[in-house]
C-alpha cells in the first residue's frame, strides 16, 4: 500500500486523479494545485493532504486557500497549517487584515496608501507609501528601487492632498507612465527587500530608511510575503505561461545581467564555430544543449527567486492597469517557479532564456563588425598595405 493510501484513506479520488503523497513536495503540491483548478476533488481534501507535505510551498497554497475559506473548509485548512507548524513550517504573511483579526490583533494603520510605478527595463521603479496626518495632508515615503542596487533612495514629505495628486500626474507625465494605487503592504515589503538587498557599503548613501518607515508603519519590516497576485489571478496562475508574454514591453525589454550570460553565448559560439561537428543537425544539438543547461542553471537558487518576484510584481502591475490576460501568465509563470518545477520543461523559460541569450550574443556581433579588427590575414594585410601606398602616391 502507498504511502498516500496509508495516510489518507478516506480521500480515494485524490488517489484516483493521480496524487502520490509519496512523490517530491514540488509535484505533488503542483498536482494539487492542478486538482483545485480544475474542481471535481473536495477542498477539505486538497486541504488535509497539503498539511501532510512539510514543505514552505504547501503553507502557502494553504494560506491562499483560508483567504476565501469558510466554517468547515476553514477549520480543515487551519488543522493542516497546525500541522506544518508542528513540523517547524510556518505560514508564511498574508496582505490582508484577516490574520492579524483572527490573532487578535487590529489591523494596522488601514489608511495607509500606496503607488507603485512599473518595473522598466533596468529594474528600475519607484514605491509610494503615504499616510495621513493628524493635522491634515500626508506624509508621503518615496523610494526609488533598483534589481541590481536595491535601494537607491528613500525620503518621507509632508504634502498637502492636492500636492499629492498634482505629484503624481507630473510623474506620469514626464516618466510616461502610470503609478497604480497597490497594496501598502506589498509596497512595504518591496520597499524592504530592496532595503535587505542594499550592498552595506551603498546604504549610507539612501538614509536611514528604517527610520523613515518607522514614521508612517510600526510593525517590524516583514520578510516573506504571500503575493496576492496568486489569489487575485488564481485560475490564471494555475495554467500554463504563454511564450505571447515575451512580447510584452516589460519582458520584451528586460535583460539579465550580461556577466551571467555571456559564458553561455561564448560557449554557443564555439559550438557553432566548431571544425570537429561539422553535421549542422549536431551543431544544432550541441546549441540546444547549452541552451537546457543556460536554462537550469540561470533559474534556480537565488536568480530563480530574483525571476519569480519580477514575475509577481509584473503581473500584480499588469492586473492594475486592465492587461489580465498578460496578467494571468505572468502569475501562471511565477507560480511555476515557486513550486519548483523544473524550467527546462516549460517552454515559455526556455524561449525567454533563448531570447535573453540571443539577444547578447546580436549585441555582441554588432560590436564586433563596428570596431577594427587587430588581427588581419596576409589577404587583407596585403590590401591594406596597398591602400595606404595608393593613398601616399596620390598626396
Amino acid at each position: 500500500m502507498s504511502k498516500a493510501k496509508e495516510t489518507i484513506p478516506d480521500d480515494t479520488k485524490l488517489l484516483e486523479a493521480g496524487f502520490d503523497l509519496a512523490a517530491a513536495p514540488a509535484d505533488a503540491i503542483a498536482k494539487l494545485r492542478e486538482l483545485k483548478a480544475t474542481g471535481g476533488i473536495p477542498d477539505a481534501a486538497i486541504a488535509r493532504a497539503l498539511g501532510m507535505i512539510a514543505d514552505p510551498r504547501a503553507a502557502a497554497m494553504l494560506v491562499e486557500m483560508e483567504a476565501g475559506a469558510a466554517g468547515a473548509l476553514r477549520r480543515e485548512v487551519r488543522r493542516a497549517l497546525y500541522k506544518l507548524k508542528q513540523h517547524g513550517i510556518e505560514a508564511p504573511a498574508t496582505t490582508g487584515a484577516a490574520r492579524g483579526a483572527e490573532h487578535g490583533i487590529a489591523a494596522e494603520k488601514t489608511e495607509i496608501s500606496a503607488m507603485l510605478s512599473p518595473i522598466d527595463a533596468e529594474g528600475a521603479r519607484i514605491v509610494w507609501i503615504v499616510k495621513p496626518r493628524a493635522q491634515g495632508g500626508v506624509v508621503r515615503m518615496w523610494a526609488l528601487i533598483s534589481e541590481r542596487d536595491g535601494l537607491v533612495g528613500a525620503q518621507n514629505t509632508g504634502l498637502s492632498r492636492r500636492e499629492l495628486k498634482s505629484e503624481r500626474e507630473e510623474l506620469e507625465r514626464r516618466a510616461q507612465v502610470k503609478l497604480v494605487d497597490a497594496d501598502w503592504r506589498v509596497a512595504d515589503f518591496i520597499a524592504c527587500e530592496a532595503w535587505r538587498n542594499t550592498p552595506e557599503s551603498r546604504r549610507g548613501q539612501v538614509g536611514n530608511f528604517l527610520t523613515l518607515r518607522s514614521e508612517l508603519i510600526a510593525s517590524p519590516p516583514p520578510t516573506e510575503l504571500l503575493h496576492p497576485v496568486y489569489a487575485e489571478l488564481g485560475a490564471e496562475a494555475a495554467g500554463e505561461p504563454s511564450v505571447e508574454l515575451l512580447k510584452e514591453p516589460e519582458l520584451l525589454e528586460w535583460r539579465m545581467p550580461d556577466a551571467i550570460l555571456k559564458p553561455y553565448v561564448e560557449e554557443i559560439g564555439r559550438a557553432g564555430e566548431s571544425v570537429i561537428v561539422l553535421n549542422p543537425l549536431h551543431r544544432q544539438e550541441r546549441v540546444n544543449a547549452v541552451i537546457e543547461r543556460a536554462t537550469a542553471e540561470l533559474l534556480s537558487g537565488d536568480n530563480r527567486r530574483a525571476v519569480q518576484r519580477r514575475l509577481e510584481d509584473i503581473a500584480y502591475y499588469m492586473a492594475r492597469v486592465g492587461r489580465r490576460t498578460q496578467a494571468g501568465w505572468a502569475a501562471a509563470a511565477a507560480a511555476r517557479l515557486r513550486d519548483g518545477i523544473d524550467a527546462t520543461k516549460v517552454p515559455f523559460f526556455q524561449a525567454l532564456i533563448r531570447t535573453q541569450l540571443g539577444t547578447v550574443a546580436a549585441a555582441e556581433q554588432q560590436k564586433a563588425e563596428q570596431e577594427p579588427r587587430l588581427i588581419m590575414t596576409p589577404a587583407e594585410a596585403m590590401r591594406a598595405r596597398e591602400a595606404r601606398e595608393a593613398r601616399s602616391r596620390r598626396r
